[in-house]
């Protein structure tokens, strides 16, 4: 029996900044999270036109290649913005995303620092490597997992989408289970909460738009100083294709939606 994605997103642009550069999207296929890259031009457009050019569409790929290709479509529309306005050059995001495959496989596509995890039976783990500085001084041991959250240089990130030709995303497959739960989110929410506190707001909400409404709350509660965002998924088994559904928009893919894509 065919399965689908039980979606829900909150984006909030928090007490702290002008504008939200986060940017997601959720539907009964797939759903992702796109972060503007912080200190450069535009991370607003960057996040939004890259989750819009993606799901354009068809979306329901046969596997990790297909969907490797698609990201890099959807990168090479950032590097076409930045040739016709040369104020958006350096715009980058970040980009966390699910996807059901026509294969019956989930794909699990990452660049960044936004994050991916999954529940599973109780069984609470992260799905995604952060691409950051902070990371890499973890790997080597050079800080203790308990400093990195509030280490100075937690923000900067060592790889993007830019609309580069060396730009890079992990896509890999995984196996569905009916009531797996995973959850989608910027920095704006692992930053500020710690992984037992996400867990905790996953397992006890009733649904993901409780689920999703949870763990924003929590972070802006717990000082977030950065745009919000959590994407939260639940497999289900479905009667029906759902191919066809449109995609919800949250953040500024929906701020942008009208006036800076369908003219781009």
């Amino acid at each position: 029996m065919p399965v689908r994605l039980r979606t829900a997103a909150v984006s909030d642009v928090g007490g702290y900044r002008a504008a939200n550069q986060d940017a997601a999207f959720a539907a009964p296929w797939g759903a992702a999270v796109a972060d503007g890259v912080g200190g450069g031009p535009s991370g607003d457009l960057a996040s939004a036109a890259l989750l819009h050019r993606l799901v354009a569409g068809r979306m329901i790929l046969p596997d990790a290649e297909a969907l490797a290709v698609r990201i890099r479509e959807a990168n090479w529309d950032l590097r076409a913005h930045a040739e016709r306005d040369e104020s958006l050059r350096g715009m980058a995001t970040t980009l966390t995303g699910i996807f059901l495959s026509s294969s019956g496989r989930l794909l699990v596509a990452h660049t960044g620092d936004s994050r991916a995890y999954l529940l599973r039976r109780g069984v609470f783990t992260r799905q995604t490597r952060d691409d950051s500085y902070v990371q890499a001084l973890l790997d080597h041991g050079l800080i203790a997992p308990e400093d990195a959250a509030s280490h100075p240089r937690r923000n900067i990130i060592t790889a993007s989408l830019r609309g580069g030709e060396d730009d890079t995303t992990s896509v890999v497959d995984r196996d569905v289970h009916i009531e797996d739960r995973w959850l989608l989110c910027s920095d704006g929410v692992t930053d500020y909460l710690p992984e037992d506190d996400v867990e905790r707001a996953l397992e006890a909400a009733a649904s993901p738009a409780t689920a999703a409404a949870s763990l924003v709350s929590l972070a802006l509660e717990a000082g977030s100083q950065d745009n919000v965002t959590a994407v939260v998924c639940d497999v289900e088994y479905v009667h029906h294709a759902s191919a066809g559904q449109a995609p919800t928009f949250y953040g500024a893919a929906a701020d942008r939606f009208c006036e800076e894509l369908e003219t781009a």
